[in-house]
This record gives structure tokens, sequence and C-alpha cells, in this order.
């Protein structure tokens, strides 16, 4: 099945590295990865390791995960690659020819190119996945689930814009911008907030720790890609 797809997909110009999940073998690619493609077997689900490498890389590179298995060998890879994560499940048997066509049409809808990144932190799943499908089609999305996973992803990457979730288990959306003001190196990357309620005295709250603004939760999606787009025309109309 690997090897009718990996020929499939080099037939609409696609480039497959097809690789063991072990870390070594991992860290070999020095490639830039668009899609990560996870098929699993029983072999591959004893490699905790390399599942925990391949979560790390798809948040950090906002590199989709697709995964085929069957129902029970996607559940124990759910259980290290949370399901916001993963694009597309195929569960076995599969159609080499519908994978194929799910990765290349999402390759071609979605592709890196040039776009601006937006880290988007909340512990929501479900906020997580429909912030990515308002934003993506302009946007590289990177998600992350925790006040501690956004700041592991700052320390190495500097994205364009953080949306940032205000209530958080833990580590809250004010103790994470605290953090992200306090570094030298990373203290000037906008942050907006996501938040649940928008009466005066909770806007008020959440302006007085001087974000770059906020966005409302329960905002269409529509109006809030408008407010994202907006913002950047107004850091490129500063800028010119």
């Amino acid at each position: 099945m690997l090897v009718s797809l990996q020929e499939r997909l080099e037939e609409v110009d696609c480039r497959v590295i097809n690789t063991h999940a072990n870390p070594d073998s991992l860290n070999q690619i020095k490639e830039i990865i668009d899609l990560i493609f996870i098929f699993a077997d029983e072999e591959l689900l004893k490699l905790s390791q390399g599942l925990t490498y391949l979560k790390d890389k798809a948040v950090e590179e906002d590199v989709p995960i697709f995964v085929t298995g069957d129902t029970q060998e996607i559940a124990e890879i759910m259980k290290i690659i949370p399901i916001h994560l993963i694009q597309k499940e195929f569960p076995r048997p599969v159609n080499v020819n519908e994978v194929s066509e799910a990765i290349d049409s999402y390759l071609k809808a979605f592709g890196k190119q040039n776009k601006k990144k937006i880290l988007v932190v909340d512990d929501s799943g479900a906020m997580l996945r429909n912030v990515k499908g308002w934003l993506e089609d302009k946007y590289q999305v990177i998600l992350a689930n925790s006040g501690a996973m956004a700041i592991k992803y700052l320390s190495t990457n500097r994205p364009d814009l953080v949306l940032l979730d205000y209530e958080m288990p833990i580590v809250d959306g004010k103790q994470v911008l605290e953090m992200i003001r306090s570094e030298t190196e990373f203290a000037d990357i906008p942050v907006m907030f996501l938040i649940s309620k928008g009466d005066k005295e909770s806007v008020m709250q959440v302006m007085s720790l001087k974000p770059d603004g906020y966005l409302l939760k329960t905002m269409p999606p529509e109006e809030i890609k408008q407010s994202v787009h907006a913002f950047f025309e107004r850091k490129k109309a500063l800028r010119s």
C-alpha cells in the first residue's frame, strides 16, 4: 500500500520521504516537511518516542498529520498525538487513490508558500480546529493546547501573531503574555486575546494587560477572519 501511495503521489509532483518512526531516523530528515503521513502498525505503536517527535514537529512547523490504520491503532496514536493535530484519518482498508487525492488537494489548497504565521493557543481542541479551519487558507496556523506548549514553541520560533486564550487551566493567558513580554527576544511579538465574555468589565480587565487587541470567541467566523486580516493590514501600513 505504501509503495502504491508513494508512486501515486510522485505522479502529481509530490516528493515523498519514506522513513521509520524512530527519533534517529527522523532526525536525519533535513528537508522542509509540508505533511506527515503515519501508517500505523504494531511495530510503529511501540515507538512512542517517534510519535512524540512527530507530534512536536507538527506543532513547531505547522505540519498537518494524516493517519491510516485500524480503529484501535488510530486510537492508540491519539493517546500521544492529540486529535486537533490530525488533519484526516483513513481507517483500513483504504483506497490509495482516495488518500493520494486528499493529500494532493490539501497541499494545493493550504501549501505554506509565504504566509504569515499565527500561533493559536487554547485548551479547547474544538476551538483550535475551528480557528485553524477559518484562517489556514491565508495563514500558517500553528496550534498549542496549553500555555506551556505555547512557551515551548516560542522559545525556538517566532510567529507573526499569537491568538491567546485568556482563560486556561494551570498557565492562563495572562501568565503566557507576561512570559512573552518578559523575554527580550520575543517581547514585541503581537498578542491578541481570545475571550469568552464581551461585557465592558471583562473587556477592560483584558485590555488592562495591554495586548494588541482581542477577539470574542462568539464572533462569526468571517468577522474573526476580517479582524485578523485588518490587524496585518494595519501593521503593513505602519511599516510603509
